[in-house]
């Protein structure tokens, strides 16, 4: 088989013009296409008056009196500057196992992406993992989510963070990544298996939606649970039982990593013990108890960058418009979305993260007392309003010390102060762009003329109109000046940074436009450790995915998982 690039056809084409097309790109007499299959499909919109979509296709070719092979032979000699390979070989390669017996089953703390699909691949090896996770089964979970953004009862263990499905499961379902590895073609096949859309596996920007995701996720569930695997919902980690230095002599009666301390049980709840050796920590990046006590069961940790920022909200009407032209009614262009970032003079970094065209801006709180915001689509992206994570890059050296969970303690500083300047109800504080632009004062204004920005004249009073484009966050917000809840760095760098944005997408910093506060999730403020071999500082620890540092959203944490249940394989048998 062979790989051909830049297959391009209009919109309103059918697909079907797609072997006519690598037929005359080529060139040869006699040529026909036997079966093809897209490999990648993506918009090229420089031309907003003639967009095209533009395909990388794997084809068989077939000419007379030529076997495949012959065909295939003649094609890449003759066909050099038609940008033609040979297709690459997708499947996904099951790694070999180990020498070492296994004892006891893996245990994997954490049902999201980077869990899940560390189960998946031991369950489909055979291994029978016990995967913990501390909140409840999606048909439980949405009811207290929808709960919560309809009364504003938040219930601290089944919510937008915790639950099956992980965060990933309320959000726009994004399967893109900017990672370059072969196991990514395993998840997208997993999903599209598992009931996902089919295009999936070649989309360029492929998107699952919040929907679709959670039938996909049930699915992925009975297949672990038929392989032998077991799932044990509110079921939090509490603790880790290790062995002592005299105790640490492996099977092979040589001592495990140079004598450190090796896995012997972990305890759920404060009481239910689990005899392991090996431990998955797939937590995710909101599990803040589950950080605490680790640290305090020895567990290697650093402290790590990360955002802080807003939701913003525009008409995605007028996102096609700048990003698609004319043509932005097409259906074969979907929603439209973007990706901005500016550098401030004073070296901080804002950017737009986790974009959700056709979406909605929602409170994804997991802590009583907390206001904490997240963005989420349906497949369909059908919402009349885009929203956009706003962020500033938060930095070690802006945390209250040089502890390894200080950057938990500045997260939970922010969020407080939104609880409290949206209400303290988990309404949300929220502001016109306009209205942010024009009031910043007091100690902001020696600081934004320190960094070359021009302060605006401000009115007398507070600016907090409602005006006319209505926030989608519920459940519900509160009209207030968000500087009182970022800090004056952030605000800073946005009200310098907005501005510069909206020369890059027009419209972005139109008046009426909405941020809703605060964006603290992310990413994790904590690295938990780990060697070459993806171990901790105790021997059979695999710190993993988004929350141990090691990912940054729904793809990279499946690989990781994935990654580190390779190691568990290569390492034991069964």
């Amino acid at each position: 088989m062979l790989r051909i690039h830049e297959i391009k056809k209009g919109l309103g084409e059918s697909q079907a013009v797609i072997p006519e097309r690598i037929v005359r790109k080529l060139g040869v007499k006699g040529l026909e296409i036997q079966e093809y299959r897209l490999i990648k499909e993506s918009i090229d919109a420089r031309n907003k008056s003639d967009i095209k979509l533009v395909y990388s296709v794997d084809f068989i070719p077939s000419m007379p009196n030529r076997t495949v092979s012959e065909t295939e032979k003649r094609l890449l000699s003759q066909c050099k500057n038609a940008k033609l390979e040979t297709a690459p070989d997708m499947s996904y390669q099951p790694v070999p196992q180990g020498s070492e017996p296994m004892t006891n089953r893996p245990v994997i703390a954490g049902f999201g992406p980077c869990g899940m699909f560390a189960g998946l691949i031991l369950a489909q090896a055979g291994y029978r993992p016990i995967i913990l996770e501390r909140g409840k089964p999606i048909e439980e979970r949405v009811k207290d989510v929808e709960r919560f953004w309809k009364q504003g009862i938040l219930d601290g263990e089944s919510n937008v963070q915790f639950g099956e499905g992980g965060a990933g499961l309320f959000s726009d379902g994004k399967l893109t990544t900017q990672i370059k590895d072969p196991r990514v073609r395993k998840v997208l096949e997993e999903f599209v298996q598992a009931g996902g859309p089919p295009d999936l596996l070649y989309k360029q920007k492929p998107h699952i939606g919040t929907d679709v995701l959670r039938r996909v996720v049930l699915s992925i569930r009975r297949t672990i649970l038929e392989h032998g695997g077991e799932i044990l919902f509110q079921s939090r980690l509490t603790g880790l039982e290790v062995s002592s230095d005299d105790d640490n002599v492996g099977t092979n009666g040589n001592s495990d990593k140079s004598g450190n301390k090796r896995i012997k049980a972990v305890l759920i709840n404060g009481e239910t013990s689990i005899a392991t050796e090996n431990l998955i920590l797939a937590v995710g990046h909101s599990a803040r108890d589950t950080f605490r006590n680790l640290y305090q069961s020895g567990v290697s940790m650093s402290q790590k960058p990360f955002s802080i920022g807003v939701r913003i909200e525009h008409p995605q009407a007028m996102i096609d418009a700048s990003q698609y032209g004319s043509s932005r009614e097409s259906s074969e262009l979907g929603a439209a979305d973007y990706k901005l970032s500016y550098r401030c003079g004073n070296g901080r970094g804002v950017y737009t993260f986790c974009m959700c065209p056709g979406g909605y801006v929602i409170g994804a709180a997991s802590h009583e007392g907390h206001v904490v915001t997240n963005g989420m689509s349906y497949h369909d992206r059908g919402s009349a309003l885009a929203n956009s994570a706003l962020l500033v890059d938060v930095r070690p050296e802006d945390f209250p010390d040089d502890h390894p969970l200080s950057g938990i303690d500045f997260q939970e500083k922010y969020e407080k102060l939104a609880f409290e300047a949206g209400g303290s109800d988990y309404c949300a504080p929220a502001q016109r762009v306009g209205d942010f632009l024009r009031g910043i004062d007091g100690a902001f204004k020696e600081d934004l003329k320190a960094g070359g920005v021009v302060e605006p004249e401000k009115s007398a009073e507070a600016q907090v109109s409602a005006g006319n484009l209505d926030p989608t966050y519920r459940p519900g917000v509160h009209w207030t000046e968000l500087r009182t809840c970022l800090p004056e760095f952030a605000a800073i760098a946005m009200r310098e940074a907005i501005p510069q944005l909206g020369r890059k997408l027009r419209g972005f910093d139109r008046e009426d436009a909405v941020m809703t506060g605060v964006e603290t999730r992310s990413s994790s403020p904590v690295r938990i450790n780990r060697d070459e071999a993806l171990v901790g500082n105790i021997e059979g620890l695999y710190p993993a995915g988004e929350g141990a540092g090691y990912a940054g959203g729904i793809m990279s944490a499946a690989v990781d998982g994935i990654k580190v249940a390779e190691e568990i394989i290569k390492k034991y048998h069964l």
